[in-house]
């Protein structure tokens, strides 16, 4: 008994059992949190602290912990040389390899910044032009109901949401008509929140999320099943537009109309593809959401007519951006300090990043958590620059019809 009270104290079992006092208490913090982790429809579900430790490992999760690290580092090798050497990522052999690649591509990036997403933005991955006077949610809901509407969706619509996320705009839209509504996302994480999402709202028997490639909605469904179509922020994610409207038109009865805000890059507005500072932006732009390349609104159009579509109405939703009476589609990123919108502006990035540093340094975040918040927190300020020059919108929005 000496003998051991004597080994207990010598020199560096103190260390030895702090370590492992410190070792049992994050473990007991780390269980903690990810048995009271739950998703909540109505609100946000990352919506404290606490719930930060459950971004990319949670118990919806597609990658696995150590997954995290390889697919951070997968989805930065389809842009080599970005941020480090301009124009790298602009080159057809780069663009062509993305364009290959498009569903490792998406789904890495989908699988990465999902829960990020949610933690700063919502359930609705999209921006809009926002009135003054206007919240942000508001600015949102408002976007959905007007595509709604020109949309043309009734009560009786069976509807098809190309690219659906986690299913925010679904549900939106859904409460606003009663319409029938199937979503489609190449994500399998996404498929799971959306589902869930949908049952907690009670509306899971008109609306529901299925995995799918919009790049082959032809296979998935039979000619003419839906009224109408629409997407949001998903159709830049396309590595060939042409065949992305082909597959909608497909599932589009006769006269059906496919509604949709996309991501374009503007020349009409003063967008120079050989001013290096535009290039750059652009560049930053692609790397940090995951697309294979910028389209112009003149190659939306074409796009469109080669797909058999008559282009009813195209026009940038933010062209009056900078209007005495509104509120950029951008400010978000780094100018609302309000205690809802903090965690979306430039310092609540800053300190997001800060948190998510030092739960990955304990290891209850997965490693290359850190990675992801840096990606994007550049991306935010490409976005930003991109806006305040007026080279890009999130909102080019059109709509036409099938012939």
């Amino acid at each position: 008994m000496l003998l051991f009270i004597t080994k207990l104290y010598s020199p560096g079992v103190p260390l030895i059992l702090g370590t492992l006092s410190i070792i049992v208490l994050v473990h007991l913090l780390f269980t903690r949190i990810f048995s009271s982790f739950k998703r909540d429809a109505h609100n946000k579900t990352f919506r404290t602290v606490v719930d930060a430790a459950s971004l990319l490992s949670n118990p919806d999760s597609v990658l696995k912990r150590e997954g995290v690290k390889d697919s951070i580092e997968g989805y930065e090798t389809l842009f080599a040389g970005a941020r480090e050497s301009l124009g790298a990522t602009s080159t057809s052999d780069s663009i062509q390899h993305r364009a290959k690649e498009y569903q490792t591509l998406v789904n890495s990036f989908y699988d990465l910044v999902t829960d990020f997403y949610e933690w700063g933005w919502g359930q609705s991955f999209h921006f809009a032009p926002r009135k003054k006077g206007e919240t942000f949610d508001e600015s949102i809901i408002r976007a959905e109901h007007y595509l709604a509407l020109r949309a043309n969706i009734q009560q009786e619509s069976k509807v098809l949401d190309v690219g659906c996320g986690v299913g925010g705009p679904m549900i939106s839209i859904h409460h606003l008509t009663g319409a029938d509504i199937t979503g489609v996302t190449l994500n399998q994480y996404q498929v799971r929140v959306a589902n869930q999402y949908c049952t907690q709202r009670g509306i899971d028997d008109k609306t529901r999320v299925f995995q799918g490639d919009f790049q082959k909605l032809s296979d998935q469904f039979e000619a003419e099943t839906f009224d109408c179509a629409y997407a949001i922020e998903a159709t830049c994610h396309s590595p060939d537009r042409r065949v992305c409207f082909k597959g909608i038109n497909h599932c589009l009865k006769k006269g059906g109309l496919f509604a949709c805000y996309d991501w374009v890059v503007l020349p009409e507005r003063g967008f120079d593809s050989n001013n290096p500072d535009h290039l750059r932006i652009k560049e930053g732009i692609e790397v940090g959401n995951g697309l294979p390349t910028l389209a112009t609104t003149e190659e939306i159009v074409s796009a469109l007519e080669d797909s058999g579509f008559d282009v009813i109405d195209v026009f940038d939703a933010n062209k009056s951006v900078h209007s005495d009476h509104e509120i950029p589609w951008y400010y978000t990123l780094y100018g609302s300090f309000t205690l809802k919108g903090f965690r979306m502006t430039r310092l609540g990035r800053m300190c997001t990043h800060a948190l998510i540093t030092t739960l990955e340094f304990l290891r209850i975040a997965p490693k290359g958590s850190v990675r992801v918040s840096s990606l994007l927190n550049a991306t935010a300020l490409d976005l930003v620059e991109g806006g305040r020059k007026e080279i890009f919108t999130p909102s080019l929005f059109f709509v036409a019809r099938k012939k």
